[in-house]
């Protein structure tokens, strides 16, 4: 059974939880798997040279486990619609995977507010670093631009899901 999987990523605080829930009340057989459930416990976090914790970096989440997670769902909706392969698009079980560094400028004021400098000195340096390395993979990724309503926002990534989901059964779909 095939199982499609699409991932959100951006900035810490960029809007992709709320983007990606909003897709899961509009998709059928929609699932997600939030990167931010993986952080490692505080006392396993590094502290920079401003005293920052280092929560912007790949070694600061357990990856095994979200890998894991992601891995028994696609088993777990393999298995369970195996036999109910009727070929309709609205079958096709969705995984939303969101994090800010799925793929290795949107300054946004978040309550309650950082530290003085957290933003400036920390997430956006390792915001740019990951986007840099981002740019060397070749998978399909599609930019947003951070600075679009939520409602604009939504309506592109579920108009453009709605396509490769008819896409992926060979279905022509106009919006």
């Amino acid at each position: 059974m095939k199982t499609f999987v699409v991932g959100i990523s951006g900035v810490t605080n960029g809007g992709k939880t709320t983007l990606a829930k909003n897709l899961q009340k509009h998709l059928p057989n929609c699932s997600i798997v939030s990167q931010d459930d993986f952080f490692k416990p505080e006392s396993e976090i590094e502290i920079d040279a401003n005293g920052f914790l280092q929560y912007d970096v790949l070694e600061a989440l357990n990856m095994e486990k979200m890998m894991s997670t992601i891995s028994c769902w696609m088993e777990s909706q393999g298995q369970s619609l195996a036999s109910t392969d009727s070929g309709s698009a609205e079958e096709i079980p969705i995984l939303i995977v969101e994090g800010f560094l799925l793929f290795n400028y949107n300054t946004r004021v978040y309550e309650p507010p950082d530290t003085p400098g957290y933003f400036d000195g920390h997430v956006w340096p390792m915001y740019l670093k990951h986007r840099r390395e981002m740019a060397k993979i070749t998978w399909e990724i599609v930019y947003l631009d951070g600075t679009k309503s939520e409602e604009d926002l939504f309506k592109e990534v579920y108009e453009d899901l709605i396509q490769e989901l008819a896409k992926q059964k060979g279905l022509h779909v106009t919006t």
